[in-house]
């Protein structure tokens, strides 16, 4: 049997196969279900590589697997942090090129049609993502504007969408202007790809965090506040946060029988009648929890001192080393995250599900934060960017008016 024989016997298998997972996916209602078909192609096409490179007598698969250790390590040992999502993307690359050489080593088809099939994706994202984008901010827009309150937090999907139509807009007058001004005009556009790429990065580190499996170990399960209703009643968001956090307590004490202490964070705010924390133990004890399990933190303000006044508390309990979990809706857990790294608190975050719908405006928010913690940064590579177009655009000035 030769190899393009044999290429496609095996694509006949898992086209079939795939079919077959996938309606069973759809019968079943679950979740996740492209995250889960795109497991099930990994699991036909790494074998089916690592088959090729036995019998072509190489082992190239060592370069993908080492990028891939690089950002496992540095994953696990410091999750929130945004180079994991430039070293996830650092090894798609080098799988792309260690594909491409092994199509081209062992003369499969297989490795190339993968490529080719991501190179449609991308030239088609290219050619008609912006359009697509701006349709599924305008709809977004409208169902939040039908669900939530019209305040500025709430329109940043409407206002990214305006920005689009604009430049598209500009785009059209382009041809129309003089090329000595066509420099100058294009540094909004590369600082605007510059912030479209970390906001990339951004979602990949959010999206990277969601894997996150703490062990069922926990001594304590921190569950940050949010506002209230009335100033006294949990909302349906920060309800979510309190309700996987009891989902997680139950599951620890029936798999180890390890029992963890809550540790409900959040002050009271001007507008309020009890703290956060006060409210969230209300909400628990509603569900069932003993309040000899539930601690409060009615001190901070933020998440940095939600981290640091938890952190202060399970200090002074003198119960060390000890196991940290927290708890907050999977947007926000990655920044969450940071803050407790800052404060030198080893813990990782898991995500309460939050409705699709405020996702959007819940993660350019996050990413507006991000972007402020590192504004230093930021603004020294636009400065950078913005002094090379500026003399670029003298320098074609001045040829323009000296010719």
């Amino acid at each position: 049997m030769n190899l393009t024989t044999l290429d496609i016997i095996v694509s006949i298998i898992y086209f079939v196969t795939a079919f077959g997972y996938a309606i069973n996916l759809f019968r079943k209602k679950q979740n996740q279900k492209l995250l889960k078909i795109i497991y099930l192609s990994l699991g036909f096409l790494l074998p089916y590589c690592l088959f090729l490179e036995i019998i072509n007598h190489s082992v190239w698969f060592l370069i993908p697997t080492s990028f891939f250790a690089l950002f496992y390590w540095q994953f696990h040992k410091r999750p929130a942090r945004l180079i994991n999502g430039w070293l996830f993307m650092l090894f798609w690359l080098v799988f792309a090129g260690y594909l491409t050489l092994i199509g081209i080593t062992t003369k499969s088809l297989i490795p190339f049609g993968v490529l080719g099939l991501f190179l449609i994706i991308f030239i088609l994202l290219v050619a008609f993502g912006i359009y697509g984008l701006i349709i599924f901010l305008l709809w977004n827009s409208y169902v939040v504007f039908k669900k939530e309150s019209r305040s500025l937090a709430n329109m940043l999907t409407f206002i990214c969408a305006i920005g689009l139509i604009l430049y598209l807009f500009l785009q059209i007058f382009r041809d129309h202007l003089p090329h000595w001004l066509l420099s100058f005009l294009a540094l909004p556009t590369v600082i605007t790809g510059y912030f479209m790429f970390v906001l990339f990065n951004f979602l990949i580190c959010v999206w990277i965090y969601q894997f996150l499996r703490p062990k069922l170990n926990q001594d304590y399960l921190i569950v940050l506040g949010a506002g209230l209703i009335n100033g006294e009643r949990v909302t349906p968001l920060l309800a979510q946060r309190i309700n996987r956090a009891i989902e997680f307590f139950h599951l620890q004490k029936a798999k180890t029988n390890h029992q963890a202490k809550f540790i409900m964070s959040g002050g009271q705010g001007p507008d309020e009648k009890i703290s956060e924390a006060q409210a969230m133990k209300n909400y628990a004890l509603e569900q069932g929890m003993i309040e000899e399990d539930i601690l409060l933190e009615d001190q901070s303000t933020t998440t940095l001192e939600n981290m640091r006044f938890s952190k202060q508390l399970m200090d002074n309990r003198r119960i060390k080393p000890y196991h940290v979990v927290f708890f907050s809706n999977n947007y926000h857990i990655f920044r969450a995250g940071i803050f407790a790294e800052q404060v030198g608190l080893t813990a990782q975050g898991l995500g309460a599900h939050t409705a699709r719908y405020f996702l959007p405006n819940a993660l350019l928010r996050e990413f507006a934060a991000i972007i402020m913690m590192n504004k230093r940064r930021h603004m020294i590579i636009c400065g950078i960017i913005s002094v090379f177009y500026l003399l670029t655009w003298l320098v074609e000035l001045y040829i323009h008016f000296h010719q």
